[in-house]
């Protein structure tokens, strides 16, 4: 399998300016990015776009929408699919979002992601803009996921058209789980596999865990595993490096990127 399914997730080169990672991608012969609603914001929404079609770049994912626990979460999911649809980004990002302040409801939590989903489905699919929604690893489900397998996000995806809801694999967040490969399966059976994003788990995990993703090849996970797992499925589609990591952030953006392509090379090809 050549690079040419590699796509940079924007957080992986976390300070690179926009029109700077547009142009190290197009010098690389990188074609595919995705890209975070923050520094799209900063940079506009109108001019990323048109940066990208400038480029000749895909977007590959916005991220991200979710967080279903904050008051105006509906409304500012709406504005995330719309913005995804500006963008040409076929898939917008969910992390479902924690436990409301002082809560111990999981259930509850679990069955607002439910109806929110069921609310934003529609306005996704009319926009043409599919919801991935990425179940985390445990150890986020207080404050910031209440997702936390596969199994669990494709149970919750299931009562929608799996044209405007899907799941996202995420292999940082995925190795753990004993049931990742026939969910896996699964996920393909149902044609919910929506985006497929890699990154290693490094031990010890690094102070501050929301940077502690490690490099591919880095870590324990069995990378080339899942992207065979994925394909047999088949899912053709683009295969994100998302990596936030403090180390990979201090790099220069090309060197940074010239990094993840060799180890995706290396061990996801």
């Amino acid at each position: 399998m050549s690079l040419a399914r590699f796509s940079l997730n924007q957080w992986t080169t976390r300070y690179w300016p926009l029109p700077d990672l547009a142009a190290g991608c197009a010098a690389a012969g990188v074609t595919g990015v995705g890209l975070w609603r923050e520094p799209v914001a900063e940079y506009g929404l109108a001019r990323t776009a048109k940066l990208v079609r400038d480029t000749g770049l895909s977007v590959t994912s916005l991220c991200r929408g979710g967080f279903f626990q904050r008051p105006d979460a509906i409304a500012e999911n709406r504005q995330a699919i719309e913005e995804a649809a500006e963008l040409g980004s076929p898939v917008l990002a969910l992390v479902s979002g924690g436990l409301p302040e002082g809560s111990r409801d999981l259930d509850g939590a679990r069955r607002r992601v439910a109806d929110a989903l069921a609310e934003l489905a529609p306005h996704a699919g009319r926009y043409g803009v599919r919801l991935a929604l990425e179940p985390l690893h445990p150890m986020y489900c207080s404050d910031r996921c209440v997702v936390s397998s596969l199994d669990q996000a494709l149970d919750l995806t299931a009562p929608l058209p799996a044209a405007q809801a899907g799941v996202m694999v995420d292999t940082y967040h995925l190795w753990w789980d004993p049931g990742a490969y026939a969910a896996i399966a699964r996920a393909g059976a149902e044609d919910r596999i929506a985006l497929f994003q890699v990154a290693d788990w490094v031990t010890p995990l690094p102070e501050g865990v929301l940077t502690g993703r490690g490099m591919l090849g880095d870590g324990c996970v069995e990378l080339r595993r899942f992207r065979v797992a994925v394909d047999e499925t088949g899912y053709t589609g683009p295969i994100e490096v998302e990596i936030f990591n403090d180390g990979l952030w201090a790099m220069p953006g090309a060197e940074a990127l010239s990094l993840c392509l060799d180890r995706f090379a290396r061990h996801v090809t």
